[in-house]
């Protein structure tokens, strides 16, 4: 699969500049895909520069405290920040990673973390993100806890998130970026970033890379 490298200080600015509103028909969803006119890619930017994975302490769906770097160290992670009432990308999104998922063997099945950060965290409690995530796969961990502390951890990787905002419709949006970043087993870094239009063919082809620590 063709990749693109660009650097993490490049994408940090692109993606805090690129939020999705979920369920908008603007042109402010598009994700970062790019950083310059010239520079094209398929499913997978490889950064240059990886990230460090956040130190995030937030609450599981299980209402446990759940320390992202700690108990993610050493395994293939996938991290996405979206929130559960999300109408279009969000459950897209986490619909095709479970998709490319349940394509692996049993043993990379087990290995894979995929974890689900809200960043609505006061309608997303443990339990409602819970049954949400379990409706995509039961295995993906869902966190939640203060907006503040999430918005932060996702910052650190690129990624930029706003409070959630009441419309005039009485629904509420949450601005974020749409990406996914899968952090390497052998590093515990993010180095491969996936946009919103990346589909379920794309991960099932990279997720076995992935979980090895290999660029896709």
């Amino acid at each position: 699969m063709h990749t693109t490298r660009v650097t993490a200080a490049a994408l940090a600015v692109a993606a805090a500049l690129t939020l999705s509103a979920c369920g908008s028909d603007s042109d402010k969803g598009s994700p970062v895909a790019v950083v310059s006119a010239s520079a094209k890619t398929k499913a997978a930017t490889v950064l240059d520069r990886p990230f460090e994975k956040p130190d995030l302490v937030l609450t599981d769906t299980h209402g446990k405290q759940y320390s992202l770097r700690e108990q993610t160290k050493g395994k293939p992670t996938l991290i996405y920040f979206g929130y559960t009432n999300c109408p279009d990308v969000c459950p897209l999104t986490m619909s095709n990673i479970a998709i490319a998922r349940k394509s692996l063997p049993k043993a990379d099945q087990d290995k894979l973390q995929v974890v689900f950060v809200t960043t609505d965290p006061e309608r997303d409690t443990p339990d409602s993100l819970g049954k949400w995530l379990k409706a995509q796969d039961p295995t993906f961990i869902g966190l939640t806890g203060d907006f503040d502390r999430i918005q932060a951890g996702a910052r650190s990787i690129g990624i930029g998130i706003d409070p959630p905002k009441k419309e005039k419709d009485g629904s509420v949006v949450s601005m974020h970026g749409a990406q996914v970043i899968a952090f390497s087993p052998k590093s515990d870094e993010g180095y491969v970033l996936y946009g919103e239009d990346t589909t379920a063919e794309d991960y099932t082809q990279d997720l076995p890379k992935l979980i090895k620590g290999e660029n896709p």
